[in-house]
């Protein structure tokens, strides 16, 4: 065999033998090639779909480089599709209704799922979006748009704009929204230090368009990721039942951020969204009152809080929107907190890395 040829098969095991080289694939779309990326386990049978929207002027190559999607297809046995959005002059960027465009990006989504469908053992029951930025205002409205093939959606510092909000879901979708109440760049309240202006919902409004949506009623559940690492966030998780469940994920002083290294933070966001739309995602009971060595009693409380520790601590009560409303030193032993001053709500208790929740009536 000749030297060259031996090179020229050499490279195409490279590009295409083994889940540890992807090679970007092209698809064809309103007459333009679009790109992405695919990652599947090996041997798999009815594979999971899970869509991994990037943010903006970002590209599928250094976003698979970041992530080791490879990884996450391995250990979860689901496929993972990283398309690429076009870049129509100000960077690569997804039609999600922000801006005008004529890129039909939900449309070439949903063909390039029925395409892959077509090559792999997709299991077109378990198909979920998630996406980070723009590539969450995106996931927002493949939800609003194709509820009735699309079972989950997680975005993450994207919100839904106000053209898409005047549409209506057409089914309901399991929904988990995540944000940061410090963002500058998605603003909490729908604005944008960096962009200007107003750039869609508040998360306020977009849990109330999704709780009409799911059918939801009644009040939250609200409970905290535990809070192991001091890295200045909170994890608060609201959570609503209906036709589809709904959950926010409000991370107190988070940022523009994907939180992914679990080594330094409280969450490792790919996993806490795989865990959510397979529903291994657990809540802490209202009323629980012993969390580790910490012990409270009652809860819900008319005021009057009893604290059980084992040895001196710095106590702090936290509001749902990481507002410090007081703070206390108690001495090992059993101390009592008024905190009939208080206005009635939930709030989070804090002491030496503990947190619980603590109901006010």
């Amino acid at each position: 065999m000749k030297v060259r040829n031996l090179l020229a098969i050499i490279v195409l095991t490279i590009l295409f033998g083994g889940n540890g080289f992807a090679q970007i694939q092209n698809f064809e779309w309103q007459g333009r090639q679009r790109q992405y990326l695919v990652r599947t386990p090996e041997n798999a049978e009815s594979l999971p779909v899970l869509f991994y929207l990037h943010g903006l002027g970002d590209n599928i190559t250094r976003l698979d480089n970041e992530f080791h999607f490879q990884n996450f297809a391995d250990e979860f046995r689901w496929m993972i599709i990283i398309p690429q959005a076009v870049d129509e002059g100000n960077g690569t960027m997804w039609n999600a209704a922000l801006m005008s465009s004529s890129i039909d990006d939900s449309g070439f989504l949903m063909a390039l799922l029925d395409s892959l469908a077509v090559q792999y053992p997709v299991n077109q029951d378990s198909v979920f979006f998630t996406g980070f930025s723009m590539g969450g205002f995106m996931s927002h409205r493949m939800a609003i748009e194709h509820g009735d093939r699309i079972n989950g959606a997680a975005p993450v510092s994207g919100l839904i704009t106000h053209t898409m909000s005047s549409h209506t879901a057409v089914a309901p979708v399991r929904m988990l929204h995540i944000h940061g109440t410090a963002d500058p760049v998605v603003g909490y309240d729908g604005n944008s230090q960096y962009f200007g202006g107003n750039l869609g919902l508040s998360v306020e409004n977009i849990l109330n368009y999704w709780r009409n949506a799911n059918g939801c009623t009644g009040d939250a559940v609200i409970d905290t990721l535990p809070n192991t690492h001091n890295d200045g966030l909170l994890f608060v998780r609201y959570n609503w039942t209906g036709n589809a469940e709904l959950q926010h994920l409000k991370v107190i002083g988070g940022n523009h951020s994907w939180y992914k290294n679990a080594n330094q933070h409280d969450i490792d966001y790919m996993h806490y969204v795989h865990d959510f739309f397979t529903g291994k995602v657990s809540y802490n009971k209202v009323n629980e009152p012993t969390t580790g060595s910490l012990i409270i009693y009652p809860n819900p409380t008319s005021g009057l809080l009893k604290i059980q520790l084992d040895s001196p601590a710095d106590i702090k009560i936290i509001d749902i929107q990481g507002r410090t409303v007081m703070q206390a030193k108690c001495e090992a032993g059993v101390a009592t907190l008024d905190l009939q001053g208080i206005k009635k709500g939930v709030y989070f208790l804090k002491s030496n890395g503990i947190t619980t929740k603590i109901v006010l009536k």
